[in-house]
């Protein structure tokens, strides 16, 4: 993933933002809406399409258009900031190869105190019934 390029191909637009805020929020386009094509990119290999492509399929849109906003702070600057860093966060994220897992085997310990633990339960109900006379 060459970042680089990636930011080169981000498109931005400014909105009202929602919310308190007073006369600020009436006047001022402090919303950053990012918009990024996955398939466009040339930032990005087939592999890592196609990887982005399964995993972050709920975000994106049927063009496979991801759009990440951002309102947080009053300063669109800002908000401009902190959009990038989702969206590198994001793509980071679905490019991540998770571990593969390794089996582990019970020790014995813990079967032997999980079967000793059965024989004291089953001492104490047999000591609840009355006694056969």
């Amino acid at each position: 993933m060459e970042k680089d390029v990636i930011l080169t191909e981000v498109s931005f637009k400014a909105v009202r933002s929602s919310g308190a805020g007073g006369q600020n929020v009436n006047k001022v386009a402090s919303k950053v809406v990012l918009s990024f094509y996955l398939n466009q990119s040339k930032g990005l290999t087939d592999e890592e399409k196609a990887r982005l492509q399964h995993k972050i399929a709920t975000k994106l849109t049927q063009d496979s258009l991801l759009i990440i906003t951002s309102e947080e702070d009053r300063s669109q600057f800002k908000n401009r900031t902190i959009a990038i860093n989702k969206l590198i966060k994001c793509l980071d994220d679905g490019l991540k190869i998770p571990k593969k897992r390794q089996k582990t085997k019970v020790p014995r310990s813990v079967n032997e105190k999980r079967l000793q633990a059965k024989k004291v339960m089953s001492v104490v109900k047999q000591n609840r019934k009355a006694p056969n006379l």
